[in-house]
């Protein structure tokens, strides 16, 4: 029996460390699949949510599109805190499913963490190596560098005592038609074999699979589509500063329909754990970083972004500022590197009075993210007198305008990241902006100004 079958007929089971939106998502599908699972996080919540079945990730359930209680129910998922329930015979495959990145920055410690844990196995009597597969986005050398070297200096030599393989999830959460059954999955091991091995573990959930000819490889994938998006979108932003008289977001759709061209939408800046990191993770494992200039100059732009957002609102007068959204994206409770947390940060230190509302977020936790206190939405914008809407949430896009409209009386400016206002009529009080529209960041437009003289 191979170890596919294993894993189908109940023999081994598979184990899933971090319990996010990977996370979750992975022992989902493979528990589904007919797969026994078991996770650990360090999350208290987490491990509650997999063993009830309950989705409370926002987005998350929408985005699976099936009922993850029944596969709690038949314990074909559970989690635990204790870590060593993952260190068994009879858990065969691991899944590594935590953050790589600290402050805006490729981070390894807790890498490092659950490899000691995982290098457990040297002190179990096992049929077969087990197959750890990292689905966690990494620096292209830090296998090498890093894993591989620890594993063996914990006394398992990778390729014999334990399988390695890099498998780097490309899923999109707001997307129920970007699955992880359904986009297409790279996957390398450190031998040909061990590749193979992951094609067919994953291929239980993964329709479409990608050999890459190795680890590297496979890892270095991820950095690079997300580096060229970063490019692109950087690009984007810099035409929309460099033409502020032009409406830069339908010159750039205009281009999109060339068969060969995506479309970009200009923006507050990048975010989230793949698009602003990608260069990073491929400055940091290249052999000649100083040749990728593009990169080093695509995020000087892209960190500097919500700088030049704040300084516009300034510029204009604003005094009391309302921040629709923290995380980077809609209907996600994903801040790492969101624009917002930069854009409150500099207006704060340059006086302005901000508040901010996501539904997603907590008053505590706004406080401890941008150190701001959190409204209401929308009766929170009554005093306000202009509105940065950077994520692009359902609850803002479909409440109804006349609710909204109530509380705009003091509004005189609305910068809409994502235009999802551009169809709303608002008062004619109102200066209203989509990003990458025609001055969107001049506060020199007809010599309007906030304030009063």
């Amino acid at each position: 029996m191979n170890l596919k079958e294993e894993l189908l007929t109940g023999k081994k089971k598979l184990g899933v460390w971090g319990l996010g939106y990977i996370g979750f998502s992975s022992i989902a599908y493979f528990a589904r699949a007919g797969v026994t699972c078991i996770g650990t996080d360090v999350s208290e919540q987490r491990i509650s949510d997999v063993n009830g079945g309950n989705v409370t990730i926002p987005n998350l359930r929408f985005w699976l599109g099936f009922d993850t209680s029944v596969l709690a129910k038949h314990k074909q998922m559970s989690a635990t805190k204790d870590w060593k329930e993952l260190i068994q015979s009879d858990v065969a495959v691991h899944l590594i499913t935590i953050p790589t990145e600290m402050n805006g920055k490729p981070y390894h410690d807790i890498l490092k963490d659950v490899v000691d844990k995982i290098s457990g196995f040297k002190n179990v009597k096992m049929e077969h190596p087990s197959l750890v597969i990292v689905e966690s986005t990494l620096t292209p050398t830090v296998a090498d560098s890093i894993v591989i070297p620890l594993f063996e200096k914990n006394g398992l030599k990778v390729g014999k005592d334990i399988l390695f393989g890099i498998a780097p999830r490309r899923d999109w959460f707001t997307s129920p038609d970007k699955t992880l059954e359904l986009l297409p999955r790279v996957v390398g091991g450190t031998t040909k074999e061990t590749t193979q091995l992951m094609a067919d573990i994953l291929g239980i959930i993964c329709k479409s699979i990608i050999k890459a000819p190795d680890h590297k490889h496979a890892s270095i994938v991820k950095s690079i589509e997300n580096a060229y998006r970063q490019l692109e979108i950087t690009f984007a932003n810099q035409l929309s500063q460099a033409y502020p008289d032009m409406d830069m977001m339908s010159v750039l759709q205009m281009a999109g329909t060339k068969w060969n061209i995506g479309s970009y939408h200009p923006s507050f800046g990048t975010g989230g754990y793949c698009i602003p990191l990608a260069p990073q993770y491929v400055l940091e494992g290249a052999t000649h970083p100083e040749k990728l200039t593009l990169l080093h100059e695509s995020m000087k732009t892209d960190f500097n972004l919500p700088q030049v957002v704040a300084e516009s609102v300034i510029q204009r007068g604003a005094q009391k500022v309302a921040v629709l959204g923290l995380a980077y994206t809609g209907d996600l409770k994903v801040d790492v590197l969101s624009p917002a947390k930069g854009i409150c940060k500099y207006l704060k230190e340059k006086g302005v009075d901000v508040k901010v509302h996501d539904p997603y977020y907590s008053s505590e936790e706004v406080q401890k993210l941008v150190q701001c206190e959190r409204i209401s939405f929308p009766e929170g914008l009554e005093d306000r007198d202009c509105i940065l809407i950077v994520s692009p949430h359902r609850v803002y896009k479909f409440t109804k305008k006349r609710e909204v409209e109530k509380f705009l009386g003091n509004t005189k400016l609305v910068l809409d990241n994502m235009g999802i206002w551009r169809d709303i009529k608002l008062p004619a009080h109102i200066e209203y902006f989509e990003a990458g529209t025609a001055y969107w960041l001049s506060h020199n437009h007809h010599e309007n100004r906030l304030s009063t003289d």
